[in-house]
């Protein structure tokens, strides 16, 4: 039995970024993938393969690159990881100490930072902005608290900060990602 993982690709369907959800399906399964399935159409895809998570991310992002004309980056998980990235974020929950599901991200990283990038990272921002963060493994912990979009902390901004690739999902989205990978 092949392992089964969830495709996180980054900046899918934002900007000029199209693919439709159906052609993005086809490719991976003419590429040897098999039961692709995706969520949503923001680049959440599961899929089934043998290669290991790492050179399934170098493979999916060749054929972002060469099958639709643009530069992206693919973060592979499995099914526990991604109940990690909901379980172990400190900011989901319920109560006043605790962000709303919409609020609340999991940033999946290409690699762990350094923990000194890390703390760097928390010492420039903690008189910025109201934003919390905690880091995990492979995955930074956000709660955007007032909104993604009234927030400094861009995925460009973070991904320089932190030396590494990321692409976040809110927590809404990976509980329901979740609940198609059961």
């Amino acid at each position: 039995m092949m392992p089964r993982y969830l495709a996180l690709l980054g900046s899918i369907n934002i900007g000029g970024n199209r693919i439709k959800m159906t052609d993005l399906k086809s490719a991976f399964a003419e590429e040897g993938m098999a039961d692709v399935e995706t969520v949503a159409a923001s680049g959440n895809v599961i899929l089934s393969d043998r290669r290991s998570p790492a050179k399934l991310e170098a493979k999916l992002e060749s054929i972002l690159v060469e099958r639709f004309g643009f530069k992206s980056c693919a973060m592979v998980r499995t099914k526990t990881e991604v109940t990690a990235a909901v379980d172990d974020n400190p900011f989901q929950g319920t109560g006043p100490e605790h962000g709303s599901d919409k609020m609340v991200h999991s940033i999946f990283l290409s690699e762990q930072p350094e923990q000194s990038r890390f703390d760097a990272l928390l010492e420039q921002h903690s008189d910025s902005g109201s934003e919390r963060l905690a880091l995990g493994d492979r995955v930074l912990f956000l709660d955007y608290v007032h909104g993604v979009g009234v927030s400094d902390l861009s995925s460009k901004f973070l991904e320089r900060k932190l030396g590494c690739k990321g692409t976040a999902r809110n927590m809404n989205s990976l509980k329901n990602i979740l609940s198609k990978m059961a």
